[in-house]
């Protein structure tokens, strides 16, 4: 066969892949397209959460994770909104309570992102040090956040060696404060001091996002 003919076949072939290509990309992210989720990393500002046995602040934490989360998600075609994009606090200066200006603040944040679901990230910590493990929480009587919720517990127990494979309720305010659907993720304990070390592995975090990413991928079908 000629050699131009060859080329010709070659770049026939290499048109059609680009085609296909191109046009599951485009159907994968038009099935995506609409799908918001916010992502809320705990604590922030003056409000450091949990310290660890070795010195790590939950706050710092949270958001690593958050954003990691964040990165593979608009990747897949999700649009993501942040409740705190640094280490700053959501509270106004002049409030006389930090905490509730901080809570209220997220609370519109959501409200104005009208999401699909809520992802808070947070990190443990008890009084006693042998106690590991992450564990998800979901709102009360409300099926569509307990469904994702035992989704992602089921991922950690899987790939994260989390003890527990159903998620659990919370009386949180994050899950409480609106009406969209909300989960809670207590990455491990910070108060242990392997799993503190662990949490801080970019291996270990990368397996806890995957398996919290695997579970909405399953969820949004």
């Amino acid at each position: 066969m000629p050699k131009f003919k060859k080329f010709a076949l070659l770049l026939v072939a290499l048109i059609a892949f680009s085609i296909i290509y191109s046009s599951i990309v485009n159907f994968r992210l038009a099935n995506l397209n609409g799908i918001k989720i916010v992502l809320d990393a705990g604590h922030g500002g003056r409000d450091g959460g949990s310290v660890g046995v070795g010195g790590t602040i939950e706050k710092e934490i949270n958001l690593k994770y958050t954003l990691a989360l964040k990165d593979k998600l608009v990747k897949a075609g999700y649009l993501v909104e942040l409740t705190r994009k640094n280490d700053d606090g959501l509270y106004s200066p002049t409030a006389k309570n930090k905490k509730l200006s901080d809570m209220k603040a997220r609370f519109n944040i959501i409200e104005k992102a009208n999401p699909n679901l809520v992802i808070s990230i947070h990190m443990n910590s008890f009084s006693n040090s042998s106690a590991k493990g992450a564990n998800c929480y979901y709102r009360a009587e409300d099926e569509a956040s307990k469904q994702v919720a035992n989704l992602i517990q089921q991922a950690l127990h899987t790939y994260c060696n989390a003890s527990h494979t159903e998620a659990r309720v919370g009386d949180y305010y994050i899950l409480n404060c609106s009406y969209y659907s909300a989960v809670l993720v207590e990455c491990g304990f910070l108060s242990n001091p392997e799993e503190e070390a662990l949490l801080n592995s970019d291996e270990f975090r990368g397996r806890m996002v995957d398996a919290i990413f695997s579970a909405i991928l399953l969820y949004f079908g």
